[in-house]
C-alpha cells in the first residue's frame, strides 16, 4: 500500500516527545517548548491526533488534563504493549488508511518497531517537530471549515456509534432516531475548497476516483453542461458538514453521472443511496436517461454495490472502467429515516 501524499492523523509518544522527562520518574510537568502551538496548528489544519505511549493510562490522561491538551487527542492508546499494536487500533478506530498516518517519538527503537510492523506509517524523530509544519505532507491544499471542525465531528461519530451499539433495534430503526437532515444544494465558489478536499481525501465512497484541479471545479459551477451539487448533513449529535458531491454531465437526452462521492465518516447512514435517489428522480423529471461512470479501484467496491442495489445495470465494461445505467421500472424513494431538503 502506497503512502498518501497528505497526513490525516499524527500519533504522539508522550515522554520526552510531548513533554519534558518521564512521567513515572517525576517528569511531565512541562510541555516541550513550542509543542502546544504545534498541536493547536495541526488541529486547525484538520489533522487529527492520537497517542501511542508506554505509560500508566490514568496517570498520563490526568497529566494531559493538567496541561490542557486532553481534548485534542482521539482514541489514545496508553499501555505497556508494542506501539505498533496501539497504532493499529487507532487506525481501526478512526477508519484511516496506514499511508495517511504518522508517528512521532524520541526513541529510535520505537520508531523502528513501528516502521517494521507498519511500513506505510511515516515516522518522525521528536527533535524535528518544530520543522514538521513546513513539510508538504502536513500542509493541506486548503483549510476548510470542515477541516477545522474535524475533531469535534469525530467525537460526535464516536458518541453516535456507542449509542448504536447499545441500541436494541435494527440499524434502520436506529437511523430513524437520529433526526437526520440532508441538504442538497448547488456548489458555490465558497464550497470549492471542501469539494476539492473530498475528491482527494475520499477513496472508499468515490465512484470514479477522478480528481479535478481547483480551476476545473470552478469552471463547472456555472457550466450549462453540468449539474454540480453538494450535500450537507446534520442530526441530533451535531453538524457533520459537507459530506457528499454529485457531478452530472448533460449530453442530449442523457445525464451522465461523472462523480459521486460520500465522506467515509457517514458511510453507514445511507447518504450515497439518498444522493443516487435524487439523481435518478432528477433525470426522470427532465425526461432523460441516467448513466453513471464507475471506475473500479482497490477501495471503492462498496460504491459499486450501492449502484447495483439502486437498480443500475452494466452497459459497457473496459477493464476497470464500467458504464452503468439505471434500469429499474420504478423510481426509488428517499429513505424514510432521512429528511431531504433540496435548495433550488
Amino acid at each position: 500500500m502506497a503512502k498518501e501524499a497528505k497526513i490525516k492523523c499524527l500519533v504522539f509518544d508522550l515522554d520526552r516527545t510531548l513533554w519534558h522527562g518521564i512521567l513515572s520518574e517525576g517528569g511531565g510537568k512541562e510541555l516541550i517548548e513550542g509543542m502546544r502551538e504545534f498541536v493547536l496548528e495541526l488541529d486547525r489544519r484538520g489533522i487529527v491526533m492520537s497517542i501511542a505511549s508506554k505509560n500508566d493510562e490514568n496517570a498520563a490522561m490526568k497529566n494531559l488534563r493538567l496541561l490542557g491538551l486532553e481534548e485534542y487527542f482521539l482514541c489514545p492508546k496508553i499501555n505497556w504493549g508494542a506501539k505498533s499494536e496501539s497504532i493499529k487500533n487507532i487506525i481501526s478506530s478512526l477508519g484511516i488508511k496506514q499511508g495517511a498516518v504518522a508517528f512521532i517519538d524520541d526513541n529510535p527503537f520505537e520508531r523502528d518497531e513501528v516502521a517494521f510492523a507498519l511500513p506505510d506509517v511515516r515516522t518522525y524523530d521528536a527533535l524535528e517537530f518544530d520543522k514538521m509544519l513546513e513539510y508538504d505532507e502536513f500542509c493541506p491544499v486548503f483549510i476548510t471549515e470542515d477541516a477545522k471542525n474535524r475533531r469535534s465531528m469525530y467525537r460526535a461519530d464516536f458518541e453516535r456509534k456507542e449509542d448504536e451499539a447499545a441500541f436494541g433495534g435494527s440499524a434502520e430503526e436506529f437511523l430513524s432516531t437520529l433526526g437526520m437532515n440532508l441538504k442538497i444544494s448547488k456548489v458555490t465558489k465558497e464550497d470549492l475548497r471542501r469539494v476539492h478536499e473530498l475528491t482527494v481525501r475520499t477513496h472508499q465512497l468515490n465512484s470514479t476516483g477522478y480528481t479535478y484541479s481547483f480551476e476545473e471545479l470552478e469552471a463547472m459551477i456555472d457550466s450549462p453542461d453540468h449539474i454540480f451539487l453538494i450535500a450537507s448533513l446534520e442530526d441530533k449529535y451535531g453538524d457533520s458538514g459537507k459530506v457528499g458531491i454529485l457531478l452530472i454531465e448533460k449530453s442530449g437526452d442523457t445525464y451522465l453521472l461523472k462523480l459521486l462521492i460520500v465522506s467515509c465518516r457517514v458511510m453507514s447512514r445511507g447518504i450515497g443511496t439518498a444522493l443516487l435517489t435524487y439523481a435518478v428522480r432528477l433525470a426522470a423529471l427532465n425526461g432523460v436517461k441516467l448513466l453513471a461512470e464507475f471506475k473500479e479501484t482497490e477501495h471503492n467496491r462498496i460504491m459499486y454495490i450501492t449502484y447495483k442495489l439502486m437498480g443500475f445495470e452494466e452497459i459497457e465494461e473496459n477493464g476497470n472502467d464500467i458504464l452503468l445505467g439505471f434500469a429499474d421500472d420504478e423510481l426509488p424513494e428517499f429513505p424514510e429515516y432521512l429528511r431531504v431538503e433540496v435548495e433550488r
